[in-house]
Protein backbone atom coordinates (compact mmCIF):
# COMPACT_ATOMS: atom_id res chain seq x y z
CA UNK A 1 0.00 0.00 0.00
CA UNK A 2 1.39 3.85 -1.10
CA UNK A 3 0.92 6.52 1.50
CA UNK A 4 -2.15 8.56 1.49
CA UNK A 5 -1.49 11.70 -0.68
CA UNK A 6 -4.06 14.82 0.17
CA UNK A 7 -2.87 17.17 -2.49
CA UNK A 8 -3.76 20.21 -4.68
CA UNK A 9 -2.74 19.79 -8.09
CA UNK A 10 -3.35 23.97 -9.40
CA UNK A 11 -2.34 25.92 -12.64
CA UNK A 12 -3.66 27.45 -15.43
CA UNK A 13 -6.90 25.91 -17.45
CA UNK A 14 -5.56 23.29 -19.42
CA UNK A 15 -2.62 22.06 -18.09
CA UNK A 16 -3.88 18.41 -17.18
CA UNK A 17 -4.11 18.70 -13.83
CA UNK A 18 -7.17 15.89 -14.30
CA UNK A 19 -5.15 14.01 -17.16
CA UNK A 20 -2.23 13.73 -14.46
CA UNK A 21 -4.52 12.82 -11.23
CA UNK A 22 -5.94 9.69 -13.66
CA UNK A 23 -3.45 8.48 -15.78
CA UNK A 24 0.03 9.26 -13.50
CA UNK A 25 -1.13 9.27 -9.65
CA UNK A 26 -4.30 7.38 -8.94
CA UNK A 27 -2.18 4.45 -11.33
CA UNK A 28 1.18 5.02 -10.57
CA UNK A 29 1.67 6.06 -6.97
CA UNK A 30 -1.71 4.80 -5.60
CA UNK A 31 -1.95 1.32 -7.55
CA UNK A 32 -5.35 1.66 -8.24
CA UNK A 33 -7.02 0.07 -11.15
CA UNK A 34 -10.71 -1.13 -9.57
CA UNK A 35 -13.19 1.56 -10.39
CA UNK A 36 -14.87 1.10 -6.84
CA UNK A 37 -11.89 2.42 -5.44
CA UNK A 38 -12.16 5.85 -7.40
CA UNK A 39 -14.56 8.21 -6.24
CA UNK A 40 -15.36 11.82 -8.05
CA UNK A 41 -16.75 14.66 -7.25
CA UNK A 42 -16.44 18.24 -8.77
CA UNK A 43 -17.16 21.48 -6.88
CA UNK A 44 -19.40 24.25 -7.84
CA UNK A 45 -21.54 26.83 -6.04
CA UNK A 46 -24.53 25.03 -5.11
CA UNK A 47 -22.47 22.00 -3.95
CA UNK A 48 -23.24 21.28 -0.02
CA UNK A 49 -22.13 19.30 2.84
CA UNK A 50 -24.86 17.17 2.49
CA UNK A 51 -23.70 16.43 -1.27
CA UNK A 52 -20.32 15.68 -0.17
CA UNK A 53 -21.09 13.64 2.93
CA UNK A 54 -24.82 12.71 3.29
CA UNK A 55 -28.49 14.11 3.39
CA UNK A 56 -31.94 12.94 3.58
CA UNK A 57 -34.21 12.78 0.82
CA UNK A 58 -37.78 11.99 0.86
CA UNK A 59 -38.92 9.41 -1.87
CA UNK A 60 -42.53 8.52 -2.71
CA UNK A 61 -43.84 4.92 -2.68
CA UNK A 62 -47.44 4.33 -2.60
CA UNK A 63 -48.43 7.96 -2.16
CA UNK A 64 -46.61 7.66 0.86
CA UNK A 65 -43.21 10.04 1.80
CA UNK A 66 -40.64 7.95 3.01
CA UNK A 67 -36.67 9.43 3.73
CA UNK A 68 -33.55 7.88 2.61
CA UNK A 69 -30.23 8.83 4.09
CA UNK A 70 -27.97 9.23 0.99
CA UNK A 71 -24.45 9.05 1.21
CA UNK A 72 -21.97 11.76 -0.36
CA UNK A 73 -18.81 11.31 -2.20
CA UNK A 74 -16.50 11.93 1.05
CA UNK A 75 -19.20 9.24 2.89
CA UNK A 76 -18.53 6.80 -0.01
CA UNK A 77 -15.14 6.71 -0.35
CA UNK A 78 -14.24 6.63 3.26
CA UNK A 79 -16.71 3.42 3.77
CA UNK A 80 -14.85 2.22 0.64
CA UNK A 81 -11.41 2.56 2.45
CA UNK A 82 -13.13 0.90 5.99
CA UNK A 83 -14.13 -2.36 3.73
CA UNK A 84 -11.13 -2.77 1.80
CA UNK A 85 -9.09 -2.89 5.31
CA UNK A 86 -11.88 -5.26 6.40
CA UNK A 87 -11.26 -7.56 3.94
CA UNK A 88 -7.80 -7.73 4.57
CA UNK A 89 -8.32 -7.99 8.06
CA UNK A 90 -6.81 -4.91 8.90
CA UNK A 91 -3.78 -5.51 7.32
CA UNK A 92 -3.03 -2.19 5.84
CA UNK A 93 0.37 -3.82 3.95
CA UNK A 94 -1.95 -5.47 1.66
CA UNK A 95 -4.74 -3.01 1.86
CA UNK A 96 -6.16 -1.66 -1.70
CA UNK A 97 -6.32 1.96 -1.41
CA UNK A 98 -8.92 4.13 -2.19
CA UNK A 99 -9.44 7.46 -3.71
CA UNK A 100 -11.34 10.71 -3.81
CA UNK A 101 -10.76 12.87 -6.69
CA UNK A 102 -12.31 16.64 -6.44
CA UNK A 103 -12.34 19.05 -9.30
CA UNK A 104 -12.57 22.68 -9.24
CA UNK A 105 -12.04 22.28 -5.54
CA UNK A 106 -12.40 26.00 -5.11
CA UNK A 107 -15.65 26.47 -7.33
CA UNK A 108 -17.65 25.42 -4.25
CA UNK A 109 -17.61 26.81 -0.39
CA UNK A 110 -14.82 24.49 0.73
CA UNK A 111 -15.04 25.02 4.14
CA UNK A 112 -18.69 24.77 4.48
CA UNK A 113 -18.74 21.90 2.39
CA UNK A 114 -15.96 19.68 4.59
CA UNK A 115 -17.19 21.02 7.85
CA UNK A 116 -16.38 18.83 10.35
CA UNK A 117 -14.79 16.44 8.47
CA UNK A 118 -11.71 19.16 7.71
CA UNK A 119 -10.50 18.20 11.31
CA UNK A 120 -9.68 14.52 9.92
CA UNK A 121 -7.34 16.29 7.29
CA UNK A 122 -4.52 16.30 9.88
CA UNK A 123 -2.47 13.50 9.38
CA UNK A 124 -0.28 11.59 11.32
CA UNK A 125 3.05 9.61 10.21
CA UNK A 126 1.12 6.22 9.78
CA UNK A 127 -1.44 8.22 7.45
CA UNK A 128 -4.16 7.98 10.17
CA UNK A 129 -5.81 11.06 11.11
CA UNK A 130 -4.39 12.89 13.80
CA UNK A 131 -8.23 13.84 15.45
CA UNK A 132 -11.36 12.19 15.26
CA UNK A 133 -14.77 13.28 14.77
CA UNK A 134 -17.97 12.84 15.93
CA UNK A 135 -20.52 11.57 13.41
CA UNK A 136 -24.41 10.97 13.49
CA UNK A 137 -26.47 8.45 13.72
CA UNK A 138 -27.11 8.20 10.22
CA UNK A 139 -23.71 8.33 9.72
CA UNK A 140 -23.10 5.74 10.97
CA UNK A 141 -25.66 3.40 10.18
CA UNK A 142 -24.72 4.17 6.40
CA UNK A 143 -21.13 3.50 7.28
CA UNK A 144 -21.52 -0.02 8.83
CA UNK A 145 -23.96 -0.73 5.66
CA UNK A 146 -22.05 0.39 2.85
CA UNK A 147 -18.48 -1.05 4.24
CA UNK A 148 -20.23 -4.48 5.72
CA UNK A 149 -19.59 -3.99 9.39
CA UNK A 150 -20.76 -7.11 11.32
CA UNK A 151 -22.68 -5.06 14.64
CA UNK A 152 -25.33 -7.01 16.64
CA UNK A 153 -29.04 -5.73 16.27
CA UNK A 154 -31.87 -5.71 18.96
CA UNK A 155 -35.67 -7.03 17.92
CA UNK A 156 -36.26 -3.98 16.14
CA UNK A 157 -34.05 -3.90 13.60
CA UNK A 158 -31.67 -1.04 15.73
CA UNK A 159 -28.27 -1.30 16.51
CA UNK A 160 -27.82 -3.39 19.67
CA UNK A 161 -25.75 -1.09 21.84
CA UNK A 162 -25.97 -3.04 25.16
CA UNK A 163 -22.08 -2.99 26.31
CA UNK A 164 -21.33 -6.76 26.11
CA UNK A 165 -22.56 -7.06 22.57
CA UNK A 166 -21.25 -4.06 21.08
CA UNK A 167 -17.89 -3.82 23.14
CA UNK A 168 -17.19 -7.61 21.02
CA UNK A 169 -17.73 -5.63 18.09
CA UNK A 170 -15.89 -2.59 19.18
CA UNK A 171 -12.80 -5.37 19.73
CA UNK A 172 -13.47 -7.06 16.16
CA UNK A 173 -13.27 -4.16 14.74
CA UNK A 174 -10.57 -2.51 16.63
CA UNK A 175 -7.83 -2.02 13.37
CA UNK A 176 -10.60 0.44 11.99
CA UNK A 177 -9.93 3.01 15.12
CA UNK A 178 -13.57 3.40 14.86
CA UNK A 179 -15.31 4.16 18.36
CA UNK A 180 -18.71 2.74 17.83
CA UNK A 181 -20.06 3.60 21.11
CA UNK A 182 -19.03 7.07 20.60
CA UNK A 183 -19.39 7.49 17.07
CA UNK A 184 -16.07 8.29 16.58
CA UNK A 185 -14.23 7.95 12.98
CA UNK A 186 -10.68 8.78 11.66
CA UNK A 187 -9.63 8.53 7.96
CA UNK A 188 -7.40 5.53 7.47
CA UNK A 189 -3.92 5.75 5.29
CA UNK A 190 -5.90 3.83 2.40
CA UNK A 191 -7.49 6.83 1.49
CA UNK A 192 -5.99 9.44 -0.26
CA UNK A 193 -7.86 13.01 -1.53
CA UNK A 194 -6.97 14.58 -4.76
CA UNK A 195 -8.12 18.00 -5.98
CA UNK A 196 -7.45 20.15 -8.77
CA UNK A 197 -7.73 23.86 -8.97
CA UNK A 198 -7.59 26.60 -11.55
CA UNK A 199 -5.47 29.16 -10.35
CA UNK A 200 -7.26 31.80 -12.86
CA UNK A 201 -10.23 31.27 -10.40
CA UNK A 202 -8.92 31.59 -7.25
CA UNK A 203 -11.18 34.27 -6.20
CA UNK A 204 -14.51 32.17 -6.95
CA UNK A 205 -14.25 30.99 -3.46
CA UNK A 206 -11.60 31.94 -0.43
CA UNK A 207 -9.90 29.38 0.89
CA UNK A 208 -8.34 29.97 4.52
CA UNK A 209 -5.19 29.40 5.64
CA UNK A 210 -5.74 26.42 8.10
CA UNK A 211 -7.44 24.66 5.28
CA UNK A 212 -4.82 25.41 3.27
CA UNK A 213 -1.98 24.18 5.32
CA UNK A 214 -3.60 20.97 5.55
CA UNK A 215 -2.69 19.75 1.89
CA UNK A 216 0.62 19.10 0.03
CA UNK A 217 0.47 21.58 -3.63
CA UNK A 218 1.66 20.90 -6.84
CA UNK A 219 2.26 23.66 -9.16
CA UNK A 220 1.54 22.75 -13.12
CA UNK A 221 3.12 24.79 -15.12
CA UNK A 222 1.37 25.86 -18.51
CA UNK A 223 3.97 23.82 -20.24
CA UNK A 224 2.07 21.14 -18.24
CA UNK A 225 5.21 19.73 -16.33
CA UNK A 226 5.83 19.98 -12.53
CA UNK A 227 8.14 22.58 -10.74
CA UNK A 228 10.21 19.87 -8.43
CA UNK A 229 13.61 21.66 -7.79
CA UNK A 230 16.18 18.46 -6.78
CA UNK A 231 17.56 18.33 -3.12
CA UNK A 232 17.42 19.05 0.71
CA UNK A 233 15.94 22.99 1.70
CA UNK A 234 16.29 21.48 5.22
CA UNK A 235 18.08 18.59 6.83
CA UNK A 236 16.03 18.75 10.54
CA UNK A 237 13.29 20.36 12.16
CA UNK A 238 15.74 22.59 13.95
CA UNK A 239 17.23 24.32 10.99
CA UNK A 240 13.31 24.47 9.51
CA UNK A 241 12.28 26.28 12.90
CA UNK A 242 14.86 28.68 12.40
CA UNK A 243 14.18 29.09 9.06
CA UNK A 244 10.40 30.12 9.68
CA UNK A 245 11.52 32.66 12.88
CA UNK A 246 13.25 34.28 10.16
CA UNK A 247 10.12 34.32 7.54
CA UNK A 248 8.05 35.72 10.34
CA UNK A 249 10.51 38.70 11.08
CA UNK A 250 10.31 39.74 7.27
CA UNK A 251 6.13 38.91 7.30
CA UNK A 252 5.60 41.11 10.01
CA UNK A 253 8.58 43.83 8.45
CA UNK A 254 6.49 44.23 5.52
CA UNK A 255 2.97 44.46 7.41
CA UNK A 256 1.97 46.93 5.62
CA UNK A 257 1.34 45.23 2.53
CA UNK A 258 -0.74 42.47 3.93
CA UNK A 259 -4.00 42.12 5.31
CA UNK A 260 -4.25 39.98 8.38
CA UNK A 261 -0.90 39.58 9.68
CA UNK A 262 -1.89 37.63 12.55
CA UNK A 263 -3.40 34.81 10.24
CA UNK A 264 -0.38 35.12 7.58
CA UNK A 265 2.86 33.90 9.66
CA UNK A 266 3.77 29.69 9.42
CA UNK A 267 3.85 27.65 12.31
CA UNK A 268 6.39 24.86 12.71
CA UNK A 269 3.71 22.40 11.63
CA UNK A 270 2.81 23.70 8.29
CA UNK A 271 5.38 21.42 6.84
CA UNK A 272 6.06 17.88 8.86
CA UNK A 273 8.67 15.82 8.81
CA UNK A 274 12.20 16.12 8.08
CA UNK A 275 14.37 16.38 5.95
CA UNK A 276 12.06 18.79 3.65
CA UNK A 277 12.58 19.12 0.31
CA UNK A 278 13.19 22.00 -1.78
CA UNK A 279 10.10 21.08 -3.81
CA UNK A 280 7.89 21.38 -1.15
CA UNK A 281 8.94 24.47 -0.06
CA UNK A 282 8.47 25.39 -3.93
CA UNK A 283 4.79 24.28 -4.23
CA UNK A 284 3.18 24.62 -0.16
CA UNK A 285 5.34 27.50 1.44
CA UNK A 286 6.43 29.68 -1.22
CA UNK A 287 2.89 29.23 -2.92
CA UNK A 288 1.08 30.26 0.48
CA UNK A 289 3.63 33.15 0.68
CA UNK A 290 2.51 34.04 -2.77
CA UNK A 291 -1.30 34.06 -2.90
CA UNK A 292 -2.28 34.36 0.68
CA UNK A 293 0.71 36.68 2.16
CA UNK A 294 1.20 39.04 -0.25
CA UNK A 295 -1.25 38.44 -2.71
CA UNK A 296 -2.11 42.16 -2.91
CA UNK A 297 0.84 43.06 -3.00
CA UNK A 298 4.35 41.65 -4.61
CA UNK A 299 6.71 44.31 -4.04
CA UNK A 300 8.44 43.13 -0.86
CA UNK A 301 8.81 39.82 -2.47
CA UNK A 302 10.56 41.54 -5.21
CA UNK A 303 12.96 43.93 -2.84
CA UNK A 304 13.77 40.71 -0.91
CA UNK A 305 14.67 38.63 -4.48
CA UNK A 306 16.41 41.50 -6.40
CA UNK A 307 17.07 44.26 -3.96
CA UNK A 308 15.90 47.78 -4.57
CA UNK A 309 17.79 48.81 -7.62
CA UNK A 310 16.18 45.86 -9.62
CA UNK A 311 13.51 46.51 -12.45
CA UNK A 312 12.86 42.32 -12.31
CA UNK A 313 9.04 42.59 -11.76
CA UNK A 314 7.64 38.72 -10.51
CA UNK A 315 4.89 38.48 -12.95
CA UNK A 316 4.07 34.97 -12.20
CA UNK A 317 3.96 32.00 -9.56
CA UNK A 318 5.78 30.16 -11.45
CA UNK A 319 8.47 33.36 -11.64
CA UNK A 320 8.87 32.90 -8.01
CA UNK A 321 8.71 29.37 -7.36
CA UNK A 322 12.12 28.78 -9.60
CA UNK A 323 13.83 31.02 -7.97
CA UNK A 324 13.54 29.01 -4.43
CA UNK A 325 17.35 28.76 -3.67
CA UNK A 326 17.46 32.35 -3.77
CA UNK A 327 14.20 32.59 -1.66
CA UNK A 328 15.56 30.19 0.78
CA UNK A 329 19.00 32.33 1.23
CA UNK A 330 17.93 35.38 1.76
CA UNK A 331 15.57 34.61 4.53
CA UNK A 332 18.35 33.03 6.34
CA UNK A 333 20.34 36.09 6.23
CA UNK A 334 17.50 38.39 6.47
CA UNK A 335 17.53 41.89 8.52
CA UNK A 336 15.70 44.23 9.88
Amino acid sequence: MASPIQEILFGSPGTGKSHRVDKIITPTRLKITKSQNIIKAVFHPEYTYGDFVGKLLPITRMNTVQYNYYEGHFLRALAQAYKNLIDVKGDIKSCENVVLVIDEINRGNSSAIFGSVFQLLDRDDDGWSSYSINISDMELMKIIALSGIEVPYDNKGDIDTSIAKFKKAQDEYEYLRFDFMNKKIKMPPNLSILATMNTSDSSIYYMDSAFKRRWDWTFITPESETIEKEGIAFQNNDEWIKFISQLNTFIKTNHKHIRGIEDKQIGRYFIKGEPIKKSCIQNKLMFFIWDSVFSRDKSPLVKLLYGNQSNNDLVTFGDFAKDVDNFISKIKNFKI
